[in-house]
């Protein structure tokens, strides 16, 4: 099993002007939005997205 069937959803934070960062990864939607509402909490003006990633299978050496 690759890592990324593992950990199907991803959540970036966004830190303008530097590129987004990968703050977490979940195995399913659910625990993304808990996670990023206990965030929101914690940290009011961060801004975080959470999207589906699906990711290109890896390329296998012969």
């Amino acid at each position: 099993m690759s890592y990324s069937q593992l950990y199907g959803w991803v959540m970036i934070r966004l830190l303008p002007p530097m590129p987004p960062l990968v703050f977490a990864r979940f195995e399913n939607l659910s625990d993304a939005k808990s996670y990023s509402q206990a965030l929101k909490q914690l940290m009011p003006d961060a801004k975080f997205l959470i999207f589906l990633d699906i990711g290109l299978p890896m390329e296998q050496d012969e």
